[in-house]
């Protein structure tokens, strides 16, 4: 049960162990003192942050950027995780800008006054990369095109922030009126973003070694938190499905075969049933559709010329080949010929937070190029799937 609640922490005991916890807005220079005097004050044997070890480094390490190997990156086809990265970066780095606070700097605060103290320091959030492509496999289409537009509109949102908005943002009723709508929006998405992290990270924060334990998470888990504390002990074979990416559905397995099942089909018939003089017709109009707009796309995001023409000649190939995307092409190409520098590197949170800078930043521009081209190829694809049932 609940022992004491202040203005600055909440303070459970959980059989023999005492939890305190400290919710934080993660660009709130009120945050990072609260975190550092509560720790100083109460002396915890372990430190608990809401962070996995992948955002852990690239918080504590300024110059975790230049160690990113793009070219390797885009042979794994993790391209569009690094683009969502990017997006939320983006994001929250602009939010910060208006506080004067680099997001999450609660948390490496939390971290490094621990250390100095010489206490445990537990990263109990769940992988980011586990946690979106949860997300992306467990949503349904119309979900994820919603998903997808929050995401990038946050890139041209211009909200205006202050300490007293964030300090309304930090109490409870506030944020749980917040998650309640976006359940209703969107109940999937909230189940994953947040609930499954709360059970994720109340299992760690129960489980950390020492018999006061001190936690720092967003305020929004909070009250999840909280409850998942107050109830039964959280089996670990929960913790392991939550844990775990979900395997492609069937269905999206056999998406990326059906276009090019259908135009071969097309063709098919063509020949056997159709005008012949017109196969030549409808192979051309298939390579200009394609080719045309994903080179377009790839112009429109400055892609270098090289880049612009690989686009067009790759675009109606990779159409036909479900293993590989015009985009991963393009933004390959792009590297190759328009590598990013050391600059583009470390300056890339910066750049990302004007429009202006996604197309300054080399880096940025790969993932541009990516986007823009993948873009035109499938718009070229539908495009061109009207004209073939036309020709053929």
């Amino acid at each position: 049960m609940i022992e004491n609640k202040t203005g600055d922490y909440t303070r459970l005991q959980v059989d023999d162990k005492e939890i305190i916890l400290v919710g934080t807005a993660h660009i709130s220079q009120e945050s990072v003192d609260t975190v550092v005097r509560t720790i100083n004050e109460l002396l915890p044997d372990t430190v608990c942050v809401e962070l996995d070890p992948q955002r852990y480094n690239a918080l504590i390490n300024q110059k975790g950027w230049e160690s990113l190997n793009l070219k390797d990156i885009i042979k794994k086809k993790q391209l569009p995780f690094l683009l969502a990265n990017l997006a939320l970066s983006s994001y929250q780095k602009r939010m910060g800008l208006q506080t004067g606070v680099k997001p999450g700097a609660e948390l490496a605060a939390a971290a490094q006054a621990a250390e100095e103290h010489g206490m445990e320091v537990e990263l109990i959030d769940r992988n980011i990369r586990t946690t979106l492509l949860r997300v992306w496999r467990k949503t349904g289409l119309w979900n994820k095109t919603k998903v997808m537009a929050a995401l990038f509109g946050s890139l041209f949102e211009k909200q205006e922030l202050n300490e007293e908005e964030l300090a309304k943002l930090r109490e409870q009723d506030n944020l749980s009126s917040m998650l309640e709508e976006m359940g209703e929006i969107l109940p999937s998405v909230k189940q994953i973003l947040v609930d499954e992290r709360d059970v994720h990270m109340a299992y760690h924060i129960r489980n950390a070694p020492g018999e006061k334990v001190l936690a720092v998470v967003g305020a929004a888990h909070l009250p999840g938190i909280i409850q998942q504390l107050q109830g039964a002990e959280i089996a670990p074979e929960v913790i392991e499905e939550i844990t775990t990416i979900p395997p492609k559905t069937t269905f999206s397995k056999l998406i990326p075969w059906l276009i090019p099942g259908i135009v071969i089909a097309l063709f098919i018939s063509g020949f056997f049933f159709g005008d012949r003089d017109q196969l030549a017709n409808a192979a051309t109009a298939w390579v200009l559709a394609n080719g045309l707009l994903s080179a377009i796309g790839a112009l429109l995001a400055m892609g270098h010329p090289i880049t612009i023409a690989c686009a067009f000649v790759a675009a109606p190939l990779t159409s036909l080949n479900p293993t590989i995307g015009a985009g991963f092409v393009t933004g390959f190409v792009q590297a190759l010929v328009v590598p990013p520098t050391v600059r583009d590197m470390e300056h890339v949170a910066e750049d990302l937070v004007t429009l202006k800078g996604w197309w300054k930043n080399r880096l940025a521009r790969v993932m541009l190029v990516f986007l823009f081209s993948s873009i035109g190829s499938a718009l070229g694809t539908f495009v061109a799937l009207g004209w073939l049932k036309e020709l053929i």
